[in-house]
């Protein structure tokens, strides 16, 4: 059991009885009343979206997961190939549950899945990545220094913003919490 204020956006509880992954947490404390976390709960099996309003006092049930390491090897379409590196077992999952960590993908990456009854709810990539830039806007000589940002698409397709002195061929570190630019490596 833990604390409805310690909700975190990713963890996957149970809520009337049924496994819920936490996709947004808002703590409100409205004038003299007591303060509550409004949070956007998705039903596991299901698929359906929900809010529910949880009193600060309130205790929630984490849900028992399990939690394996993963190798990604390959895309198939919408499926993604992994090893599991315990068992060696080929797994197979959809860009659906793979949700935005689809970006981060890169071939031989490791990351922690979560099993909830046999199956696999959701991933965990690494914080940190670094990845190369396959296509952004020229950087122009001479110009001023600004400290404007431009948009990069990197070499698994996702698009962020970076400075602009980055150009096509650089490899940034994005931390995947935030999909933001770090540092050039």
């Amino acid at each position: 059991m833990i604390a409805a204020t310690q909700l975190k956006v990713g963890m996957v509880i149970m809520h009337n009885s049924k496994p819920h992954r936490v996709t947004s947490v808002l703590h409100v404390t409205p004038g003299n009343w007591r303060g509550m976390v409004q949070t956007r709960l998705v039903n596991i099996e299901s698929g359906s979206n929900a809010e529910h309003r949880f009193r600060s006092e309130d205790k929630v049930d984490r849900a028992p997961l399990e939690e394996h390491k993963l190798q990604y090897s390959y895309r198939a379409g919408d499926d993604y190939h992994f090893m599991n590196t315990e068992s060696y077992e080929m797994v197979s999952l959809h860009a659906d549950v793979l949700g935005d960590n689809v970006g981060y993908l890169t071939e031989g990456m490791m990351i922690e899945a979560m099993y909830y009854e046999g199956r696999v709810v959701g991933i965990e990539v690494p914080m940190f990545i670094e990845l190369e830039v396959s296509e952004t806007t020229p950087n122009i000589k001479g110009a001023a220094v600004q400290n404007t940002a431009k948009p990069a698409v990197l070499v698994t397709g996702i698009e962020i913003k970076v400075p602009s002195y980055i150009e096509v061929g650089d490899r940034v570190k994005i931390d995947t919490r935030t999909g933001d630019f770090v540092e050039r490596v």
